[in-house]
């Protein structure tokens, strides 16, 4: 059956609704559960009106047998239920894990503010809402008015104190979602800002150490920690508060059914059996509302996590299925392209239109801040806000599957990112390794005797974004990774900058081997001396295009212009962008 498109369910609630079957069963074990739970009652009524007259001991064993293998049932129904929901929830996380692993790479790669740790801990509040006791007072709250009849047939007026006192409690709970929904979520978002704060800056912790700024940041963190602690403090205050109420209500409930019972008892209008009967029955039936009280908070945090994942889900749906990629050539051509970003007024990029032909070396260089780094992510497919088209090989390259893209794709950052795992798996890209081709990326980038030196060769743990590392071994290890496999295009982020003369030399070798091999190599740098080996130069300036031709073409065009551009007659001094 489909669903209406004015009633088109998220992914997240639809994710939820898959599950209906396995939730009929856990009401009907709730169900099950629930009924049974009058067998205490009915068990009184027997003993104290029947058997504490009739002293007939078949009658009372017989009694405690039914009695007991109703509780066994009820047990098991118990159980029943909770194991159910236990697998719902690891289900649901089976289902979501990966889905929500790759919103949260959307959502850092479209440089969005969402918290990479918040949608795992989103998944995670919501897994442990479905397993916990405000689930079942949930599945156990429909049936209040069930008990409250049985009460009201037990005594007219026991069932209206009872009505009296299940309206209070409710009153309660709708006081405690008043009361705590506002101060719970300002403690929640201080919370966040406060973690989020010091993940950010304690990541650079020698920055810190060696400027003597520990100090400093400890004071700006410490004003944003004072304030989640007040939140913190004033929404538990409520909480307490209104648990606190929710107490005195149970337990002047209880005494007084038990008073107005007795007082029923003494007018000859109720048994003995009853009054207890009543006075349990009523506790069993306001413990549902009491429990829905005491878990508001975990309701909250669960509603926001699920408001939050929903919001993510639905801002990075799953990528459709990409168009599939024979081995490319690698010729790329840029049309009319725009590279914008939220915070800046004018765009990055101004409508670039070039043709970089397969197999060649392409240099793009320019001032600070005329957008090469911009346009080396825009090559790759990476940059989020982008206007126009990037095609390869005559194809959008958005439109093509980016796993199949990948291994054809060679990409050296500006700012190197390994990651914890072996050398050998930073290089091979963390697909299945292979030998051959690890050892010849190495050798490409020169650094084949300098892994045999570490400890464990190519099976040296590298850590945490590979922080045992040089800048130097970590960008030539880099350097390997992005020519690891038979990549048909390599855009190259200033791969020099790091680099010693040796470790220059063994780029240009590298590059020189690449374009001899038909691979097309886009180059961002500001060293004159390996512009020796490349074909073409693109000169960026304020985002345009401001020479593009071959080299020995625009080089002539600098050195003849009358007065030339400082950026393009000291281009070592630039910065990158």
């Amino acid at each position: 059956m489909k669903t209406p498109m004015f009633f088109k369910r998220s992914e997240l609630t639809a994710t939820l609704w898959s599950f209906r079957r396995e939730f009929l069963v856990v009401g009907i074990f709730s169900m099950v559960t629930n009924l049974l739970m009058l067998t205490p009652t009915i068990y009184m009524l027997q003993v104290y009106d029947r058997f504490m007259l009739s002293r007939s001991d078949l009658t009372l064993i017989a009694v405690s047998l039914i009695t007991l293998f109703f509780f066994a049932v009820m047990a098991f129904a118990e159980w029943s239920r909770s194991r159910l929901l236990i697998r719902i929830g690891v289900r649901l996380d089976e289902r979501l894990n990966s889905r929500t692993f790759d919103a949260t790479f959307e959502a850092q790669l479209n440089q969005s503010r969402a918290n990479p740790a918040q949608a795992f801990s989103d998944l995670t509040n919501i897994r442990q809402f479905l397993t916990g006791n405000g689930i079942f007072a949930f599945f156990d709250a429909p049936w209040t008015p069930i008990y409250l009849l049985v009460v009201f047939m037990l005594h007219p007026w026991l069932g209206i104190l009872s009505l009296v006192f299940a309206c209070v409690l409710t009153g309660v709970a709708v006081l405690s979602h008043w009361l705590t929904q506002a101060p719970t979520q300002k403690a929640m978002e201080a919370g966040a800002q406060s973690g989020a704060y010091v993940h950010s800056k304690l990541r650079n912790a020698e920055v810190i150490e060696s400027l003597g700024m520990l100090g400093n940041l400890r004071r700006h963190w410490l004003s944003r920690h004072r304030q989640h602690v007040a939140l913190s403090a004033d929404a538990h205050d409520v909480s307490h508060r209104i648990q606190a109420i929710s107490k005195f209500v149970r337990y002047g409930q209880q005494s007084l059914m038990l008073g107005a019972g007795a007082l029923l008892v003494v007018k000859g209008e109720l048994t003995s059996g009853a009054m207890i009967a009543a006075n349990v029955l009523m506790s069993r039936s306001l413990q549902p509302i009491d429990t829905i009280v005491g878990s508001w908070s975990s309701w909250l945090t669960a509603r926001k996590a699920f408001e939050r994942l929903e919001s993510l889900l639905r801002d990075h749906p799953d990528r459709p299925a990409g168009l599939a990629l024979e081995v490319p050539r690698g010729e790329i051509r840029i049309e009319d392209l725009v590279a914008t970003v939220s915070n800046r007024a004018s765009p990055i990029l101004t409508g670039l239109n070039a043709e970089f032909p397969a197999g060649e070396t392409i240099a793009i260089v320019g001032p600070s801040g005329s957008g090469k780094s911009t346009l080396a992510r825009c090559l790759v497919g990476v940059w989020p806000e982008v206007r126009g088209e990037v095609l390869l090989d005559g194809i959008p390259m958005d439109s093509i599957d980016r796993g199949e893209l990948g291994p054809y794709i060679g990409y050296l950052p500006q700012d190197i990112e390994l990651f914890e795992g072996t050398v050998a798996e930073n290089i091979a890209r963390f697909a299945e390794i292979s030998a051959e081709q690890v050892i010849e990326a190495a050798q490409r980038a020169g650094i084949h005797d300098m892994i045999l030196r570490f400890p464990k060769g190519y099976d040296t743990p590298m850590g945490e974004a590979g922080n045992f590392l040089s800048g130097g071994q970590r960008q030539r290890i880099g350097l390997a990774r992005a020519m690891y496999g038979n990549p048909s295009l390599i855009v190259l982020d200033e791969p020099n900058a790091n680099l010693d003369d040796a470790g220059e030399t063994a780029l240009i070798q590298a590059v020189e081997d690449l374009r001899e091999k038909g691979k097309t190599v886009i180059l961002i740098t500001h060293r004159l001396n390996i512009l020796g080996v490349v074909d073409r130069i693109l000169v960026l300036r304020d985002g345009a295009i401001h020479r593009y031709g071959t080299r020995q073409e625009v080089m002539d065009a600098m050195q003849s212009a009358a007065r030339p551009s400082p950026a393009e007659n000291d281009i070592p001094s630039a910065q990158p962008a």
